[in-house]
């Protein structure tokens, strides 16, 4: 069973330029691994800037090295927050390694993470995720903001996916897929398109 959610491709087109990293559960657990969000981020960034760089640099173009640390702290961004969530909502009782794959075409990054979901938690997202396709991103944003502020920092507040459609004009999709094993499991994968 597949659901799919916003801007979702299956099937990306080929690309020249990509990298997946994975996190696998067994040797330490995913919330355990907090702190190398910012690492994994960091180094995404990095092969970002160097491939895109190069990419224009082989077509004679002169890149504003401004707009490329702008892009490349997009890229952070995004790939931290991205990487919060799918450690933050990873079912741990699963053997699941959970993925961030990021690719580089010629006018846009996409990154993709894919992480297993407590099924507790599936239909509250799924929910945020029809609020969102659905209502102004930045109403929702600013309402989202005073909600998060009255129940405290445990809150769940999906203010990362949001600043992203925000502050990035980047596109979101999503996918829930259950995958047949000894007991089902439902597999989330976030999708965010960002124009260059």
């Amino acid at each position: 069973m597949k659901q799919i959610f916003g801007h979702f491709i299956d099937e990306l087109p080929e690309q020249d330029e990509y990298l997946t990293i994975g996190f696998s559960p067994s040797s330490v657990p995913l919330k355990k691994r907090w702190q190398n969000n910012g690492l994994s981020a960091d180094f995404i960034a990095e092969y970002f800037k160097t491939f895109f760089v190069s990419k224009r640099e082989s077509e004679d173009e002169q890149e504003d090295s401004l707009e490329v640390e702008n892009l490349k702290d997009a890229v952070k961004y995004i790939a931290n927050e991205l990487l919060e969530n799918a450690m933050k909502f990873q079912d741990d009782s699963l053997p699941f390694t959970a993925k961030i794959g990021f690719s580089l075409y010629e006018d846009r990054l996409i990154f993709c993470v894919t992480n297993t979901i407590n099924s507790q938690q599936i239909e509250s997202f799924q929910a945020f995720i029809k609020q969102v396709l659905k209502e102004e991103p930045d109403d929702l944003y600013i309402q989202s903001m005073k909600i998060n502020a009255r129940k405290g920092v445990n809150a769940p507040s999906r203010l990362g996916l949001l600043s992203m459609i925000c502050d990035y004009s980047a596109k979101l999709g999503w996918k829930f897929e259950v995958l047949q094993a000894e007991l089902p499991i439902t597999v989330v994968s976030t999708m965010v398109y960002l124009d260059l």
